[in-house]
């Protein structure tokens, strides 16, 4: 692409994130903290005793890995890249709307059915236990760490596809989104299982919410 086409691209991009700015930020921060209130109370008071995930292959195969920590953490500000970049309050509020869908959608099912993490994926020490108070490993399937990254992957991709941004941007992407859902094997905070209902939740809604924005671009 021509260095006058990179520069464009990267002008739309900048100017989208001024678009709205802080009702984007304190927006977003708004809504983590909504949403961890719903997320704790179920972790706290589930109900019922939750079922414990069984273990497969994959499991055993990856093991613990301490340096995941970062990119597990990173989730929170990856899950702000797709506000940020949206262009105008209207679509701003329409991904509001079906990001909330998708984390009512997973609180749902941590109500309906509280599951866990076996207690032998939990065999960590030293900083782990500081996760471990801070995001307990209950409320496990479907992983809401990997519905959120891979929603906001799907929204990413699109909106840099959209702005024309270079194809690196976008490999950064899909490296950093693999990068997280690979860490919440590797902090054992969550099984397969748990990722492989993440996926599916988040595609089936990621889905609904693209096929939407592609007919109101249209109109």
């Amino acid at each position: 692409m021509p260095r006058s086409l990179d520069a464009g691209a990267w002008s739309r991009l900048l100017a989208c994130m001024r678009v709205w700015f802080w009702l984007k930020a304190v927006g977003t921060a708004a809504f983590m903290w909504l949403f961890f209130v719903g997320y704790f109370h179920l972790l706290r008071h589930p109900t019922q005793p939750p079922i414990v995930m069984p273990l497969t292959v994959l499991d055993r195969w990856i093991g613990f890995q301490s340096w995941a920590l970062w990119p597990y953490v990173s989730l929170w500000v990856y899950v702000a890249v797709p506000p940020a970049l949206m262009p105008s309050l209207r679509t701003l509020i329409r991904y509001g709307w079906w990001i909330g869908a998708l984390c009512v959608a997973g609180l749902a099912c941590f109500y309906l059915w509280p599951t866990a993490v076996p207690r032998q994926a939990l065999a960590v020490a030293g900083t782990f236990e500081v996760l471990r108070g801070v995001d307990a490993a209950g409320n496990a399937c479907p992983s809401l760490h990997v519905a959120a990254a891979t929603f906001s992957a799907l929204w990413i991709e699109r909106l840099l596809r959209d702005l024309g941004v270079p194809n690196a941007s976008r490999w950064l992407n899909a490296a950093w989104y693999l990068l997280i859902v690979w860490s919440t094997l590797a902090t054992k905070q969550h099984v397969w299982w748990d990722v492989v209902a993440g996926l599916i939740l988040a595609i089936v809604v990621g889905w609904l919410s693209l096929r939407g924005w592609s007919a109101a671009r249209g109109r």
